[in-house]
């Protein structure tokens, strides 16, 4: 067996034909994408060369990462901006064709850029312009495009009605493709859980090209899209979503106070209340270290508590007197409004703002920023929030976002859809950093600040595994490192986003996409491993391993380990146990 193992090993190594020129592939692409689509007319203004005088302004528009919006940067061969379903149909048949990996992107809100930036040649297949929203208010139901905005969504749904709404993030730019596909939440996620648990329908384009909806597509994929992250199995056309019922009024509130003022107790008592009262009410909690405006020169923390309340201010103080009096709640601290106003205020428009402001996608818009996520079980004791407070004083400038569960979260199935983190989770962190230093160093510094404060917080979250949230994106907890199908590498992330979900997700996977075509950093790996040297090539000149990847890299490392004994190196391979 052991001669095998140098072949095999030469096998996982990049093989392919040398780079074609980048007119070449934008000619060949063009070319493929014309004979392809139902409507060819106008194909080259919406199929983006690097040459193209536009190509820069399409690139930017929609990277939300600054850190990401470098000249060092990975940038895509090309940028197809589709108008039609069957620009997109021709997109996936002509980039796999090539062999170039494709990227998907709606609204460019995935914190680690996966969806425009590549270490291998890839084509940006940006989805804005399919931003159609169709509501039925005698349905109670919309079709959302996926290149639409939330802001979008909610200003269509507002036109229709003012006593409907749909329970999706409070980033009016966030694209609606991702968001749904990756789980989605928002500030009525204790009322109707998730903007995933109220999807009725999708339209996706398959890896052979085809337009599938829940019916054709399967129960399985239908399932898998819902929550599982739909770049992975295909490209999300549009999804069905079920509209919800909101009170014509409704209050919110932010009520701020820091350590000197007995932040200490509302923390504590928080995490007692926000996941377990009134469904109605959503809590949100940020803790931020800053200058102490009491004791100068020093620092401190600051604890913020955003509420949205399903109802009427005076109910709503009567209801915190008694469950949280160390909130210290007054009427005076609260304002009463519209849905849909308060859909602005959560936005970060100022109170009297018209809706129309919700249709402004703010475009080649970015900050430098970088995020994590956890998921809380057990309340954090006092002693450990003290802690916690010194930590983050000492730190810098990482602040944490606790998002409270309970209600909805805790009635619906955690395998009901791909997302599993409902009931026994008290709330959720996002850990959160920006900055406005451009550079390397700065980026360096700020990233490390956040990891050592995620790596504080091992004691007091979810173990066995540690969970984070898909749309959370961090490729901290782990990569599949472009050989396109490592099911060993999948699982470190899979478990942590998906837990006992994960498995059922490789399954749908590997049925709908063996060849791993929706491949990305952080995708849903398949099976077995199946290597195309080269898009173009004939299905009989295709090579085909018919091992798993855990017995290839065992193989692999096998080779490894005999060579480090050779050469003395045994540091170097230490962790296979030698």
């Amino acid at each position: 067996m052991f001669p095998l193992i140098p072949l095999l090993c030469l096998l996982l190594l990049p093989f392919s034909a040398p780079t074609a020129a980048a007119d070449s592939v934008y000619s060949t692409f063009l070319h493929c994408f014309q004979s392809n689509s139902n409507s060819s007319a106008g194909v080259s203004s919406i199929v983006f060369a690097r040459e193209n005088a536009s190509y820069t302004s399409v690139l930017r528009a929609y990277i939300r990462n600054a850190r990401f919006n470098t000249s060092s940067a990975p940038k895509p061969v090309i940028i197809v901006t589709p108008l039609t379903e069957s620009h997109v149909q021709s997109a996936v048949i002509c980039s796999k064709k090539l062999g170039i990996q494709l990227k998907i992107r709606s609204g460019g809100h995935d914190y680690e850029g996966v969806s425009y930036i590549s270490d291998v040649e890839f084509i940006i297949l940006d989805m804005s312009n399919l931003r159609t929203v169709t509501v039925d208010v005698a349905d109670q139901s919309a079709w959302v495009g996926a290149g639409a905005t939330l802001g979008e969504v909610y200003y269509r749904i507002w036109e229709k009605s003012k006593v409907l709404g749909y329970p999706a993030g409070v980033c009016p730019t966030v694209g609606v493709g991702g968001h749904i596909s990756g789980g989605g939440y928002g500030n009525m996620l204790r009322k109707y859980g998730l903007a995933v648990d109220h999807v009725l329908d999708a339209r996706i384009v398959d890896v052979k090209g085809r337009i599938l909806d829940s019916k054709s597509m399967g129960e399985d994929l239908f399932w898998a899209i819902k929550g599982g992250g739909g770049a992975s199995f295909g490209v999300v056309l549009a999804y069905k979503i079920r509209l919800v019922p909101v009170p014509e009024t409704v209050t919110i509130f932010r009520v701020e106070r820091t350590i000197e003022q007995n932040a200490a107790d509302l923390v504590v008592r928080w995490q007692e209340v926000a996941p377990t009262t009134d469904e109605n009410l959503f809590m949100r909690l940020l803790l931020q270290p800053v200058s102490s405006k009491i004791k100068k020169g020093t620092r401190t923390i600051r604890a913020s508590v955003v509420a949205l309340f399903l109802g009427k201010s005076e109910e709503l103080v009567s209801l915190l007197k008694k469950e949280l009096p160390e909130l210290g709640l007054q009427k005076e601290n609260c304002t009463e409004m519209s849905w849909i106003d308060s859909v602005l205020w959560w936005g970060n428009f100022d109170i009297g703002t018209s809706p129309e402001a919700l249709l402004d996608r703010n475009v080649d818009s970015a900050g430098f920023l970088r995020r994590k996520s956890d998921y809380v079980q057990k309340p954090i004791s006092r002693d450990g929030l003290n802690w916690l407070y010194k930590k983050m004083i000492e730190i810098g400038k990482t602040g944490l976002v606790f998002n409270p569960y309970g209600g909805k979260m805790s009635e619906i199935s955690s395998t009901a859809t791909p997302f599993p983190h409902r009931a026994g989770n008290l709330y959720k962190i996002q850990y959160s950093v920006n900055w406005n230093e451009p550079g390397p160093e700065a980026d360096q510094e700020f990233v490390k600040q956040i990891r050592r404060l995620y790596s504080f917080m091992t004691p007091f979250v979810s173990k066995n595994p540690r969970q984070s949230f898909l749309n959370y994106r961090d490729l901290d907890i782990g990569i599949n490192n472009n050989d396109k199908n490592s099911f060993e590498d999948g699982k470190v992330y899979g478990f942590k986003y998906f837990g006992e979900n994960f498995e059922r997700l490789v399954k749908v996977k590997t049925a709908v996409d063996p060849e791993n075509f929706f491949w990305n950093e952080q995708s849903i790996p398949t099976h077995s491993r199946k290597l195309d040297f080269g898009g173009t090539m004939k299905s009989a000149e295709k090579i085909e391993i018919l091992l798993t990847i855990n017995e290839l890299y065992q193989l692999a490392d096998l080779q490894g380990c005999i060579l480090g004994r050779l050469l003395g190196q045994f540091a170097a391979y230490g962790h296979l146990g030698c």
